[in-house]
């Protein structure tokens, strides 16, 4: 992938060990990301068989990071082409191009009714709409979580709830510790459970969310 590809400037950084190449259209990585990719490689021996989904993947840094030292297959949903691209190309940067699928569109749209997944892995959009401003250097789409930063985290806690196998767990990435009880109140009425909350200062917050067996 080029810059003439893009149209724009195109980067390459170091994310806990693979080059992920992107752009001015797409999130920066973030380095404290790593955090909720070796959390999920962490659980990944444990967990059923079958394929990882990351939805809100963005260039693909976090997914291809969480299963590069598994067999695992993943399963990327982003509804950026530009961050579809991305991800396509990162996989095949890191050998994983046989093992990595791209879906690009909405969460709802992307994925089959049945299918299920023992691992989902999100980062969606969680920066309230009046504040975006703040993050001129990021693209809207990437941070723009809607009025009150939980529109796309919605449908990432639907998608749990349609399509986490029993015995998986879900990572969700957001911004604050009310997100986080905004999430378990969504959760009310469901089969999962909200649990562990691992906190980084004012970067995010990422949240386990698990199926019982």
């Amino acid at each position: 992938m080029s810059a003439t590809e893009t149209g724009t400037s195109l980067e390459t950084l170091d994310f806990g060990g693979l080059a992920i190449c992107f752009d001015d259209q797409v999130l920066r990585p973030r380095e404290w990301t790593t955090a909720q990719s070796w959390w999920a490689a962490s659980l990944l021996p444990q967990l059923p068989e079958g394929p990882v989904l990351e939805l809100c993947s963005g260039a693909g840094q976090i997914g291809l990071l969480a299963v590069a030292q598994s067999s695992r297959e993943l399963l990327c949903v982003d509804v950026s082409p530009v961050a579809a691209a991305y991800t396509r190309h990162n996989a095949e940067l890191a050998g994983l191009g046989d093992r990595v699928s791209m879906r690009e569109g909405l969460i709802s749209a992307a994925l089959e009714p049945a299918e299920q997944f023992p691992l989902i892995i999100a980062d969606p959009p969680w920066v309230l709409r009046a504040e975006t401003g703040r993050f001129p250097e990021d693209p809207l789409l990437a941070i723009d979580g809607g009025d009150d930063g939980l529109s796309v985290v919605r449908e990432c806690v639907h998608a749990a709830v349609a399509h986490l196998a029993p015995g998986g767990i879900a990572l969700l990435q957001l911004g604050t510790t009310d997100q986080v009880a905004a999430v378990a109140d969504l959760l009310e009425g469901t089969d999962l459970v909200a649990g562990e909350v691992r906190e980084y200062g004012d970067r995010g917050v990422l949240l386990r969310i698990d199926r019982p067996s």
